[in-house]
């Protein structure tokens, strides 16, 4: 399952420099708008301590964790929805990702100029977020008007959609996002067809320097703390000092680490696991998935082949050094096309051939 976040924020936040620490691609990072003209893609690892554990016990040949691609996004500028700097280019990139991960100042350096020339995080989140949900509110209008035209033939849920759409409207005329926007199930279909930027799960990472405390009560989304610089210097010492270094900053993982991980929950994904001697993967699917679906994660065949699934969880299986003592203790059970496949399920799929 390929899903994607894009990294934006203004010109000079960051961004460039937290996406090469990810992703370990040193894309251009200069200090300047407009570096970063077309998208930087990079695909990421999600820590899973859980997999070196079953792998162990399997004695797996490989380990393969799952992924999320990262796009670094040039930055956005006010007037982007007008086309302002690279704004419509950069907005139709931030249109195909899954998720967003806007990265906000909050550092203090007279080296590294702002767009605006002050450092102000809210004010900063707030231009980000204006010129996406203007951009939205034009897709919107748009479709007012289409379903206007449409509503004219007697269409009957034209007339309806043009009215939820009017609504939606006015929600985004408040400066909200369309994610803020509430309404039922049969509505969030509707609304989903239009591909709204502002519908789209939203993570914020404040880069900070100083540790400083900033009130982000009421931002409609995850927010994430990090010394983005730091991270770089982490990232960029040999595996086995990192540990060591993280340790001593008292701390039990890296920001980076928690930030995937916590890109990973956004998306709404959900990871279960297969371990033998070939390898031992984590394998990704969304949220609530029934086992043929997660079964197709492995191959497209295996849903419409699905017959059933011997599950047991990765614990148990780490306790008993293995499914075979799993099995004799009544630890791994079998289920059917109904079964909802739970976060640390190892799973064993049973298709016809």
């Amino acid at each position: 399952m390929a899903l994607s976040i894009g990294i934006v924020g203004l010109p000079n936040v960051g961004k460039s420099t937290l996406f090469n620490t990810i992703t370990k691609n040193q894309v251009s990072a200069s200090n300047y708008p407009f570096c970063t003209i077309d998208p930087n893609v990079g695909v990421v690892t999600v820590p899973d301590e859980r997999l070196e554990k079953l792998s162990a016990i399997s004695g797996s040949a490989k380990l393969l964790p799952t992924t999320i691609e990262f796009v670094d996004i040039a930055g956005l500028v006010k007037g982007a929805h007008k086309g302002e700097g690279l704004g419509n280019k950069f907005l139709a990139h931030i249109r195909e990702c899954d998720a967003i991960c806007e990265v906000v100042r909050a550092f203090e350096d007279d080296n590294i100029i702002h767009v605006d020339g002050r450092i102000d995080p809210k004010e900063d989140r707030q231009t980000i977020n204006i010129e996406l949900i203007m951009a939205d509110l034009s897709t919107v209008e748009k479709a007012i008007e289409r379903k206007t035209r449409e509503a004219k033939s007697g269409d009957k849920d034209a007339l309806k959609h043009k009215d939820l759409f009017v609504k939606l409207k006015e929600n985004l005329d408040g400066e909200k996002a369309a994610r803020e926007f509430e309404c039922n199930e049969e509505d969030e279909k509707v609304i989903a067809q239009l591909q709204l930027i502002t519908k789209k799960p939203i993570i914020y990472v404040i880069n900070d320097n100083k540790g400083n405390s900033l009130d982000s009560s009421g931002w409609d989304g995850l927010v994430i703390t990090l010394n983005v610089q730091l991270e770089s210097e982490i990232a960029s010492l040999p595996k086995e000092d990192q540990a060591e270094f993280i340790k001593e900053l008292g701390l039990d993982e890296s920001g980076l680490d928690k930030l995937i991980k916590a890109s990973y929950e956004l998306l709404g994904l959900s990871t279960f696991l297969t371990t033998g001697k070939i390898e031992t993967r984590a394998w990704t699917v969304k949220k609530g998935s029934k086992a043929p679906v997660a079964a197709a994660a492995i191959h497209s065949d295996f849903e419409k082949n699905f017959i059933r699934v011997e599950i047991v969880k990765w614990q148990d299986f780490v306790a008993c050094n293995g499914e075979a003592v799993a099995r004799e203790k009544g630890l791994l059970r079998t289920e059917g096309k109904e079964y909802i496949v739970q976060d640390g399920d190892v799973c064993h799929f049973l298709v016809n051939k």
